[in-house]
């Protein structure tokens, strides 16, 4: 696919086979993370590769019950009060059973940590999508970057000290009949468009 369509048929999968991914996909997956820009081109992001089926399991449990223990708000963020609800129901599986979770991670204080890590996460779900995986962007980890709990389990697995976690992706095949991520294309609904030319006018296209 050329870029723009690369871009444009890139969907959330929450829906994974058991396949497991080539370790030579995954390791293209996260170097195009490692490629993606970062502020004053410092290379901060830290990315933790998560394949053990265990360990997969046991961050799901860590960060249900942690879930479970916070209450919602009438402010509280939609998608995390929803998290909050099915963890207290013992529902929480943040990384919807997928075979890979890679998070990235920064360094507490930086002012551009969370853009640095998103833009690598968009790297890394194009380029899912190039290689024909399916790949969703996760945020409970980020939701908890201040949870001592957490942040002791996930120091096991590599999290240094002084790092926090900004965002995730799930990557796998996709548990559809011919394993390919969906990729119909499709319209916009918001993020309109003003253009400032150089007449000194403006308009506004529509979504």
């Amino acid at each position: 696919m050329d870029a723009l369509n690369l871009i444009r048929t890139r969907h959330s999968c929450r829906h994974f086979s058991s396949k497991p991914v080539e370790r030579e996909k995954v390791e293209q997956v996260v170097e195009a993370g490692r490629f993606a820009p970062s502020g004053g081109d410092n290379q901060y992001t830290h990315f933790l590769v998560i394949r053990d089926h265990a360990v997969l399991e046991k961050i799901a449990r860590v960060a249900c019950a942690e879930f479970a223990k916070m209450e919602v708000t009438p402010t509280t963020y939609r998608s995390l009060a929803n998290c909050i609800r099915f963890s207290k129901l013992g529902k929480c599986t943040f990384h919807y059973n997928a075979p890979v979770l890679i998070v990235t991670a920064n360094r507490e204080g930086y002012g551009n940590a969370m853009a640095d890590c998103a833009c690598a996460v968009e790297n890394m779900l194009l380029m899912a999508n190039a290689l024909d995986l399916g790949g969703c962007y996760i945020n409970q980890l980020n939701w908890l970057r201040d949870n001592p709990v957490m942040t002791e389990y996930l120091r096991g697995l590599g999290l240094a000290e002084g790092e926090k976690v900004f965002a995730s992706l799930v990557i796998g095949y996709a548990d559809t009949l011919d394993g390919l991520p969906f990729r119909r294309i499709v319209s916009r609904k918001g993020n309109p468009v003003t253009w400032v030319d150089g007449n000194g006018t403006a308009g506004q296209d529509k979504p």
